[in-house]
């Protein structure tokens, strides 16, 4: 955040230079509005408790990133921190979301000053009087709200700074205080534009089907004008004010059509996060003041700032940012879907598989044929192989349409349709193939059967394996060899077991295997290929029914 202007009654000044470094020019082409900026820079550096140190050659600020910006601001004026502490706080009114300024009362060359900084429309109705070149004259009540209108139609964050002589410092200062005699000395505008990332977030968020509203304590336009740059809906702006008159029924219509709401309170955060959980929403809310803590408390899953926020908020939080960024938001829920997803597909995997296994046993038992597999055949397949191959989908990276996909429904559990309708038709099938492999090789040689049959299922979760990579879009359509590569090692992991499998003495006296030929092994691949084709011929299926459901629905037509 950097302060760019201050506008007083006598003209406006200019700042240069760049975040929280402390250089930079103070120029204005009235003398008198430089004479208001100076004794204007005075209240920015007393009333306020951030603080600026340079470390491994970069200016840090420690405190709120607005008093940041106007304590650089009194630093570009000329004053240094020698300064506030030649002037001490006597006492303070801190900074109240229901009042909008924080007060100071500071010895200034030995006259008590009572300084005030808040938002430009309390501050306006606080005062009577405004400075100018030749001392306080009556306050100017149509200009200060055009200058407003203006600084906040240019996306700036704007704050008024006002000062006051007290008879004494020998009583503490109260609200009543700041009622009369205070003197209006002018705006600072300060920018604080959304970094691209941000922009680009938020897009990302809003093509995954969550919907992002910002709750500021900004002027409603400044708010309009941030939340336009940032993709966001910002024709319309709620002020705390309108939250307060309306009624739950009439906040649930305004949250369905808003999101932007600006100059609220604590109260109203809260509020908004119970109004959207009652409607059925899951509410992410972010924050780093004392003022969020009730609403990240409510929220159900608060997420606070971990360099600027306060301990309020990282306390009444369930996940803290520790770079700030909203981008780590974005790419935190396209982590979660990707891990989400690749607990998906290793269930898609592994039950069919294992169905599979106990289906090819428990149809032997009900034949009365003899077992295709041996119980520990069947115990090496499935310890061994089969988790081998599992491992790899924990390490699938997320697929091209995550961050285009709605969220899925609370109540939705791991068990979907798709996993049921997978689970029986490749358990099904898969076990029609090792049984058709044992059954040619049975009645010659029963050794040599099972040993087809064990080789063929191996096959089978070995391509079904990269069929399931991808939920529904086909296997072959992200072949990139970084992608492919924790599958290639898991498959060639397996081969190389399976091989040991049938070629070392002890194995073969333990698993009653023997060598196969190249002509076995490419056999066995070619009836497991059968399963994968068929699997991609079901991905095929669902997804030409969900785009017909989809042109229907776009097209206004009932659903069959």
């Amino acid at each position: 955040m950097t302060t760019r202007t201050f506008v007083t009654a006598a003209g406006q000044v200019q700042l240069s230079g760049e975040g929280y470094a402390p250089q930079g020019l103070v120029e204005s082409n009235s003398p008198a509005a430089l004479e208001i900026f100076a004794r204007a820079a005075q209240v920015a550096m007393l009333c306020n408790d951030s603080h600026l140190n340079q470390r491994d050659g970069q200016w840090v600020m420690r405190g709120d990133p607005t008093e940041g910006a106007l304590y650089v601001l009194a630093r570009k004026a000329g004053l240094t921190e020698a300064f506030r502490q030649q002037c001490p706080r006597r006492d303070e009114l801190p900074f109240a979301a229901e009042r909008l300024y924080m007060a100071t009362l500071n010895e200034v060359a030995g006259q008590p000053m009572l300084m005030v900084k808040g938002a430009p429309e309390r501050l306006l109705a606080l005062c009577d009087q405004q400075q100018s070149g030749d001392g306080a004259e009556p306050l100017n009540s149509d200009y200060w709200q055009q200058q407003l209108e203006r600084l906040a139609g240019e996306g700036m964050r704007v704050l008024g700074l006002a000062c006051k002589v007290m008879p004494s410092m020998d009583r503490p200062i109260g609200h009543p205080d700041l009622e009369q005699g205070l003197v209006f000395l002018g705006l600072t505008g300060t920018t604080d534009p959304p970094r691209q990332e941000a922009v680009t977030a938020v897009a990302q968020c809003q093509q995954a089907g969550i919907r992002v509203k910002m709750i500021t304590g900004d002027n409603p336009r400044t708010a309009s004008v941030i939340a336009a740059q940032l993709g966001l809906r910002g024709q319309r702006v709620i002020t705390g004010q309108e939250l307060s008159a309306l009624d739950d029924g009439q906040l649930d219509q305004v949250l369905a059509e808003v999101d932007v709401f600006a100059r609220t309170s604590p109260a109203d955060k809260l509020r908004l996060v119970e109004r959207l959980q009652a409607g059925g929403q899951v509410v992410a809310m972010t924050g780093d003041g004392v003022n969020d803590a009730p609403a990240l408390q409510r929220a159900d899953i608060g997420v606070a700032m971990g360099g600027k926020g306060t301990d309020a908020a990282r306390d009444a939080s369930a996940m803290v940012l520790t770079d700030d960024n909203f981008a780590t938001i974005a790419a935190a829920v396209r982590e979660g879907r990707t891990v989400y997803d690749n607990i998906v597909k290793a269930l898609l995997f592994l039950l069919p598989t294992g169905l599979i296994e106990a289906s090819v046993l428990l149809v032997a038992v009900v034949l009365g044929t003899p077992l295709p597999i041996t119980p520990v055949q069947i115990l090496w397949v499935n310890m061994i192989t089969a988790v081998t191959l599992a491992l790899a989908l924990g390490f699938e990276h997320g697929e091209p349409d995550l961050m285009r996909r709605p969220p899925r429904p609370p109540s939705q559990g791991l068990v979907s349709p798709l996993l049921l309708g997978r689970l029986l038709w490749v358990g099904a099938l898969g076990t029609a193939l090792v049984f058709w492999q044992f059954s040619r090789f049975a009645e010659t040689d029963l050794d040599l059967a099972r040993n087809m049959a064990v080789l063929t299922l191996v096959w089978i979760e070995i391509t079904y394996l990269f069929a399931c990579r991808r939920l529904l879009a086909p296997a072959w359509s992200d072949l990139s060899l970084t992608r492919l590569l924790p599958t290639l090692m898991a498959v060639l992991a397996v081969l190389l077991l399976q091989w040991l499998f049938f070629v070392v003495p002890f194995m073969q006296t333990l698993f009653a295997s023997r060598p196969l030929s190249p002509a076995f092994w490419g056999q066995a691949a070619a009836v497991a290929l059968l399963l994968l084709l068929a699997v991609e011929m079901e991905k095929w299926l669902i997804r030409r029914l969900r785009s017909r459901r989809h042109q229907r629905r776009a097209s206004g037509s009932p659903s069959p």
